[in-house]
């Protein structure tokens, strides 16, 4: 039964865990991922395609404004700066109307540091799985709770039916 109890307990936790890495891939798949290519991009055109892509997504699953945090706001959580500021980027792309070498590498270059940070795409953390952030970190500590416990079972098991056989071995 112990047995039984334990593996139900790990395939929770490995389920949870696995639905929160498919949230991952989903965003990266199609907002960060899209981000980085526009950050990539060396045409005006290919960089806006990108970014749109990536801003109808979030328009379509109402992450443009609010905050990722839990317990506390800061502002790199702070969706509506940087979705206001994709937006603006968008505009600037868009509206350029120079055929200046130098004017388009300039506003590709400006897009590269609005969206690519010290070494990787600047997104406000937990994105991923917003509007439900208090529901992910509860399912998460479930999982982290339930994977431990099933874990232990079989340990703690073990460990009592060594100190049982030893304890019959000396009396």
């Amino acid at each position: 039964m112990k047995n039984i109890l334990s593996i139900v307990l790990i395939l929770i936790s490995l389920v949870i865990f696995g639905m929160r890495i498919a949230k991952s891939v989903e965003f990266k798949r199609n907002v960060s991922g899209l981000l980085k290519r526009a950050a990539a991009a060396n045409t005006i055109q290919l960089a806006d395609e990108e970014l749109s892509k990536a801003i109808q997504y979030l328009e379509k699953n109402k992450m443009t404004s609010g905050y990722t945090s839990i317990l506390y706001e800061t502002p790199d959580e702070d969706i509506d700066f940087w979705y206001r500021n994709l937006k603006a980027s968008q505009n600037e792309l868009q509206t350029l109307n120079s055929d200046s070498a130098l004017e388009k590498a300039n506003v590709l270059i400006k897009l590269r540091e609005t969206i690519i940070g010290k070494s990787r795409v600047t997104v406000p953390d937990g994105l991923s799985v917003y509007p439900n952030n208090k529901f992910w970190a509860f399912l998460m500590s479930i999982a982290i709770l339930a994977g431990f416990i099933g874990i232990m079972i079989p340990v703690i098991e073990s460990d009592r039916k060594a100190r049982e056989k030893a304890k019959n071995g000396i009396s």
